[in-house]
């Protein structure tokens, strides 16, 4: 019997020093393990700050935004980022200031649709 490949979407809505987004990272990987797709990982609400360049994480606590940046360049998971939830805390990418992550693409919630709607399932944190 043929196995059967999902493709999932990811929304992260939790910032890179909470439990929760570790969780999306793990899951991400039990994803691709077990053989099946992720579309992309939309950054939105507060899970726009793993994209931020100045964020500074103790070395000694997990590394949430270099995790993310591992899906990208290991399995060419796309990590879009709202870029109007990220201008409300404080990104930008405008007027010679970018501190915003060159791996994580500007996005608007129309990729969050675009997203979902040609994915299997849809997991939100």
């Amino acid at each position: 019997m043929r196995k059967s490949v999902s493709v999932y979407t990811l929304v992260v809505t939790t910032p890179p020093h909470q439990n929760n987004t570790a969780t999306v990272i793990e899951f991400a990987e039990s994803i691709l393990t077990a053989g099946h797709q992720i579309n992309g990982i939309f950054f939105y609400q507060d899970g726009v700050l793993n994209a931020s360049t100045l964020t500074s994480i103790p070395n000694d606590e997990f590394q949430a935004p270099a995790a993310f940046v591992k899906l990208l360049n290991d399995h060419q998971v796309a990590l879009h980022l709202c870029i109007t939830a990220g201008e409300k805390r404080g990104l930008t990418d405008q007027d010679g200031v970018i501190n915003i992550n060159p791996a994580f693409t500007v996005s608007g919630l129309g990729e969050m649709v675009e997203l979902t709607s040609t994915a299997d399932k849809v997991i939100q944190l």
